[in-house]
């Protein structure tokens, strides 16, 4: 080896351990899993667009004849329902913040030894969950008004969509509480804090790194849950858009292929999102362990 190193005036790289080995095959595998998953949508993509294409021709003796879109339809419109990006984002932060303050007291309260606090926390998640979501839209924005309570559409929405995703939510609230080692709390009492100040400074902070996940799931669910807030007439988002100048023009299905694209975008975007948020989680705890 040394005398091939002394011609050809180059160093011979050290051979790879069995380790070294068994991960760049490990990455190889991925590269091909993720180049065939991208190939894969790019199939399904192309298969989609060519179903909306208009095209019209013969295979095997069979006319074949695929969807014709009003391009020019969709031209004039797409700005118009993509307005209504803004209020359903607006909408969605809106109702995850008040569902996460009522996940946090449900949650709470079905850790109390209080009776009291105990059943309005079980009987608020039991209400709200044993009734549609569609339902609580509606009552808050028609029923109200007969006890002298008028709400616009748009806070009836996030009225209804903070109140039902708070009762769904604080299971995961109360999971992530008790998921806090209960040593940590014991030694915090031992020295001297008061219950409260465990809560807010041992047992909340560490909770909510486990229960952020699940939160995003529930507001990337709250996102397309606001399209149900179009049955009030008065939340001008995108589904209520899409169904406005659908309908006048007799061009609904363009106009909901637009919406549903925009709401597909969206869930994407936030999921990436979700996907980078628990990735540093991840990595805060394996730096920290």
């Amino acid at each position: 080896m040394g005398v091939f190193t002394r011609i050809t005036g180059r160093k011979q790289a050290p051979p790879k351990s069995q380790a070294q080995m068994i991960v760049a095959l490990q990455q190889q595998r991925r590269r091909r899993f993720l180049f065939g998953v991208v190939a894969s949508w790019v199939v399904l993509i192309t298969i989609l667009s060519l179903l909306f294409s208009g095209l019209h021709f013969t295979f095997l003796g069979l006319n074949i004849k695929t969807i014709q879109l009003d391009f020019t339809f969709m031209r004039t419109y797409v700005g118009f329902i993509a307005q209504g990006i803004w209020l359903t984002l607006l909408l969605a932060f809106l109702s995850i913040s008040l569902a996460i303050v009522l996940a946090l007291l449900g949650a709470l309260g079905r850790l109390s030894r209080f009776p009291p606090a105990y059943a309005l926390a079980t009987f608020y998640v039991s209400l709200i969950r044993g009734t549609p979501l569609l339902l609580q839209i509606i009552f808050f924005f028609l029923a109200l008004p007969q006890l002298g309570i008028v709400l616009r559409g748009f806070w009836a929405g996030v009225l209804a969509l903070g109140i039902n995703y708070g009762a769904y939510m604080t299971e995961i609230m109360r999971a992530g509480i008790q998921s806090v080692d209960i040593g940590q709390r014991e030694a915090a009492l031992a020295i001297g804090m008061r219950p409260t100040q465990v809560m807010r400074r041992i047992v909340l902070p560490q909770a909510l790194q486990v229960v952020i996940p699940p939160i995003g799931n529930e507001f990337i669910a709250m996102l397309k849950d606001t399209a149900l807030i179009s049955v009030t007439g008065f939340a001008w988002e995108i589904l209520w858009r899409a169904q406005k100048v659908g309908r006048a023009n007799f061009r609904s299905l363009e106009a909901l292929l637009m919406a549903a694209l925009f709401y597909w975008v969206m869930t994407i975007l936030f999921s990436a999102i979700q996907s980078r948020i628990e990735a540093r989680l991840a990595k805060g705890e394996r730096t920290a362990v």
